[in-house]
């Protein structure tokens, strides 16, 4: 018996001590990121852990740095990418809850000719590489007039975040059982009703995973704000690439920029985190 409790014991200690490996393994390239943007220009391209920490790059993107190289973004421009960030992710997120909750619901509920071939169309757009359908998308949007407009740029963002939500979506309305819905228009309860105070409470776990994760794919999003999006949207991600010039590369102030672009989804996701977990874990997508 001692044997075997010591195995056990044994046993129990190798698996902590893998998970805290990995664990410290996942983590570090987030704690290199904010250890490179504490650092001062002339110890930028050192290895050393213990350097004279500073908060000169977080001063320069937020408030500006006269010092600046050409090319370089400029003085108070980054608090403006980040409030262009946050309003085309909102407004993509809400424009795919519009469209995309009644979308989930009828594919989930209804049987009708071409179902699954459309469900997968919708999946397919989330797959496709935005390399594909980028330059004509940017040829039409210029002929629209959709070319670096907030309005152009949240459409476009619903190739990465619709897809998503409908099908994490699409599966929760499946596992509701349609006798609450029958009993509830039996009590006289009319459609509207029951879908607004029965079925989205009961899908919020997967409504707050799913808005998360489309928050997320859409801040982070690349390509699309580069090539559709000029002066009026640009983004962080884009903007991360003025502090690479030509002169002089910043990328202690990448860093620092990149470290403040999380701030958003970190704390989305701790002030949704009860819905999260379970969103996550009974949200998976049926075949």
């Amino acid at each position: 018996m001692e044997n075997k409790s010591g195995s056990h014991r044994l046993a129990a200690v190798l698996s902590d001590a893998v998970l805290i490996a990995y664990f410290i393994f996942a983590l570090f390239p987030i704690v290199w990121m904010l250890l490179i943007s504490l650092k001062p220009g002339e110890e930028l391209f050192t290895t050393r852990f213990v350097f004279h920490p500073t908060l000169d790059n977080y001063q320069a993107i937020l408030f500006g740095d006269p010092r600046a190289a050409a090319g370089v973004v400029a003085k108070q421009e980054f608090p403006r990418y980040f409030l262009n960030s946050l309003i085309l992710a909102t407004g993509s997120v809400v424009v795919s809850l519009l469209f995309g909750v009644p979308a989930a619901y009828a594919l989930a509920r209804y049987k009708f000719k071409g179902k699954e071939d459309l469900a997968f169309t919708f999946l397919s757009f989330r797959f496709a590489p935005e390399l594909v359908v980028i330059i004509p998308l940017a040829v039409l949007y210029r002929q629209l007039g959709l070319y670096d407009t907030y309005w152009g740029m949240i459409w476009v963002l619903q190739l990465v975040t619709l897809p998503l939500l409908i099908w994490v979506l699409r599966s929760y309305f499946e596992d509701i059982s349609p006798d609450i819905e029958q009993a509830a228009m039996i009590d006289g309860y009319p459609w509207w009703r029951i879908f607004w105070n029965i079925l989205l409470p009961l899908v919020r776990p997967g409504l707050a995973a799913a808005a998360l994760l489309a928050f997320i794919f859409a801040w982070n999003s690349f390509i699309f704000p580069l090539v559709l999006g000029a002066s009026n949207t640009t983004t962080v991600t884009v903007a991360a690439l003025g502090y690479l010039s030509s002169a002089q590369s910043f990328f202690n102030r990448m860093a620092a920029a990149a470290v403040i672009s999380s701030i958003p989804q970190i704390v989305l996701a701790l002030s949704i985190q009860r819905y999260l977990i379970r969103g996550l874990s009974f949200g998976a997508v049926k075949g």
